[in-house]
Formats: C-alpha cells, sequence, structure tokens
C-alpha cells in the first residue's frame, strides 16, 4: 500500500559557523528559545501537518540528536502507522556511505523510503525556525502536476545573491535557476524545502549513479537536471517567518525575535503548536531580591538577580547580583554573583564565575557547552 507522503529531515550538518556551539554537537540539536531544539520546528511541522512519517537523517555528532529524537512520542509519530526514524551513515560491502551532498543523502536511504512507499517525498532542511503547512504545499505540487516543486520566500533585491534563486513564469512554473547569482533577476529565493514525486526522483538518482553522474546536490544538481529535462517544477511561495540561524547574529536575532511583544513568528499560536521533548524540571523560583523583565524564564530556573529581556532555559541558575540583559542562556548554564551578561549566547551547562563580565555590545559574544568563564579550574 503506498502512502502518501514522507518527510526526510536533512540533519547531518556540522554548523560551523556557530563556532562553540556546534563543536559537540550537530546544528539541529542546538537549543532555541528557551524550550526547543532547532529540529523541534520542522519536526512540528510535520506533526501539524498531519504527516506521520519522518526519516532524520544524521551524520555529525548524532548522539544529542538521537536522544532529543527517541522514538518521536513528543511528536506523535510513535503511533501503529507512523514513526519517526534516525538514518545515519552504514559500512556496506561497497565501503562506508558517507553522506557527501543533500540528494545523495537520499539516495544512500532509497531502501528505507522504498520500505515506507510514499508517492511524494518532502525534503526539509533541520536547521530552520519557521511554522509552515506542508500539506497546502503537497496540495499546490498536486494542483502543478509537478514533478518537483520548491518553496520559495521573497528576499530583499540586495540580499538575493545570498540564495539560490527561482526565476519563474506568470504560473509560478520555474524556468531558470541561479545559485547565489551576482545580478539576480528575481527575489524568489529557495528554502531548501521541496517535494518530489518519489517515483521520479528516484529513477532519476539511480540513472545518475548508475552513469556516474554527479547528483550529489539538489541546489547544483538535482534542481538543474529537472529543469533541463523540461520536468514540470513549480515554486510554492511562503509568506510567513522563515529563519536560517546557520550563524552566531542570526540565532541571537532569532532568540531575541521569539520573545518580541510582536512577533511575526507568533509563538503564541495554539493552533500550531510547537513540540518539543521537554526536560522535567520543577518550577522555576524568582526571589524576593529578583528583577524579570521582557523575559522568558522557563521551568527549573533560580533567578536572584536582574533578568531584562533575556531567556533562561530549563535549570538556569542566576546568582545574587547577577545581571543579564538581551541574551540568551541555554539549559543548565550558571551564572555567578555579581557577573554581568549582555547580548550574549551562553551554552548549555556553562558556568560563568563571580564578577565575570562577557559584553556582546559591539559583537554577539558565545560561551560553549560546559564552558567555564573565571571559576578555578577544579582537580
Amino acid at each position: 500500500m503506498k502512502n502518501e507522503m514522507l518527510a526526510l529531515i536533512l540533519a547531518g550538518g556540522q554548523g560551523t559557523r556557530l563556532g562553540k556551539l556546534t563543536q559537540s554537537i550537530a546544528k539541529p540539536a542546538v537549543q532555541f528559545g528557551g524550550r526547543y531544539r532547532i529540529i523541534d520546528f520542522a519536526l512540528s511541522n510535520c506533526a501539524n501537518s498531519g504527516i506521520h512519517n519522518v526519516g532524520v537523517i544524521t551524520q555529525y555528532q548524532p548522539l544529542a540528536l538521537n536522544s532529543h529524537i527517541g522514538n518521536g512520542s513528543a511528536w506523535g509519530l510513535d503511533g501503529i502507522n507512523s514513526g519517526a526514524t534516525i538514518l545515519q551513515p552504514y559500512s556496506a560491502t561497497e565501503g562506508n556511505r558517507w553522506f557527501e551532498g543533500t540528494s545523495h543523502a537520499i539516495y544512500q536511504n532509497i531502501d528505507y523510503i522504498d520500505s515506507v512507499n510514499p508517492e511524494y517525498v518532502l525534503i526539509l532542511s533541520g536547521d530552520h525556525i519557521y511554522k509552515m503547512d506542508y500539506d497546502d504545499m503537497l496540495q499546490t505540487h498536486k494542483d502543478n502536476m509537478a514533478s518537483l516543486t520548491v518553496a520559495v520566500i521573497d528576499v530583499p533585491l540586495k540580499e538575493a545573491s545570498r540564495f539560490g534563486i527561482m526565476n519563474t513564469d506568470s504560473s509560478d512554473r520555474i524556468v531558470e535557476f541561479e545559485e547565489k547569482p551576482e545580478n539576480p533577476k528575481s527575489t524568489k529565493a529557495s528554502m531548501g524545502i521541496y517535494i518530489f514525486t518519489w517515483d521520479r526522483l528516484r529513477s532519476m538518482l539511480v540513472d545518475a549513479a548508475k552513469n556516474k553522474v554527479d547528483m550529489s546536490d539538489f541546489g547544483n544538481n538535482v534542481i538543474p537536471a529537472y529543469l533541463e529535462a523540461g520536468d514540470r517544477v513549480y515554486t510554492y511561495n511562503f509568506k510567513g517567518y522563515w529563519k536560517d540561524v546557520g550563524t552566531i547574529e542570526s540565532l541571537w536575532e532569532a532568540n531575541m525575535e521569539y520573545i518580541a511583544e510582536e512577533n511575526e513568528l507568533n509563538s503564541r499560536d495554539r493552533s500550531w503548536k510547537i513540540y518539543s521533548k521537554n526536560l522535567i524540571a520543577p518550577p522555576n523560583f524568582i526571589t524576593e531580591n529578583a528583577s524579570v523583565k521582557d523575559s522568558l524564564v522557563v521551568d527549573g530556573c533560580f533567578v536572584d538577580g536582574k533578568v531584562d529581556h533575556s531567556i533562561l532555559s530549563t535549570n538556569v541558575h542566576v546568582k545574587e547580583n547577577a545581571e543579564i540583559k538581551d541574551s540568551f542562556i541555554m539549559s543548565g548554564a550558571t551564572i555567578g554573583e555579581g557577573a554581568k551578561i549582555t547580548r550574549a549566547i551562553i551554552g548549555e551547562g556553562a558556568v560563568i564565575g563571580d564578577n565575570v563580565e562577557i559584553d556582546g555590545s559591539e559583537e554577539v559574544q558565545v560561551i560553549g557547552y560546559n564552558e567555564r568563564v573565571g571559576v578555578p579550574n577544579e582537580d
């Protein structure tokens, strides 16, 4: 029996531009917004869109990601006819099957995809913050009788050269694709979200491998091949909030936007919930000496200092007279007495010593996972 659509989340990226934050975990496992990890947005979009089978393709430092996803129960993906499957590189008779690109990762998992037997395959990146109804995108794909639909978002012309740009006709059919063009002809930027009719993509990937044709990347190889072959390739025009949090600055910005009273992500929308595997923690405790303003303070936090326009994730400890402003503090971090944190991201389990000052006024400052700053080494 054919299933309608299988989602595959590409979550194997190292995310080197996030520096210290991805030295020990994959980018999609980086925390966000106090309660989440970045991959929760793609997974929750799948759950809210009625997609019951999700494969998560991992490669770099997958331990935290694997533990977080588990059997998919946090997203309702642990039913009789649903599932979340972790897909990692493996050894085979022909050698180690490392993923060499986005579409190569799909080719290496053809056996898994065939076992699900989908009519359509939805390809997602695991490192973007957004809410999207993939079912609406699928309906657009069907209405256009497309073999490939690419989700696009309108970007300012001055930024278009940073993206893969889709040039379309009046019916939104893609007539030309340009990867990071110097002089862009349109502002329709690829979001790295694709719906493929599986039979067509499968045959294209298998034929390319047989004929030793490079088909390792969706942007550089697959989309141009579809256009050259004359396939029906269309855009799906997305209008909501979308953020690629691939840099320290963009990750910080997205967190600050998340707690804004009027935020484009609409984090208070109860009809489209973002789910996560949350840590069990006691209620937060804010002492009578503390001051908390325009901030999100999550369960398990102990606050005895001043917190202004910041996010405190689970089990953060802010000691007496500490001051935190415009910052994102990840779970389990400790901020010492009299410490001053401004415009910074503090990693999971980090310890900031007493009276330490971290000032990101000029450039967002980052403290890595379990990093100790201004704290004597323990023998």
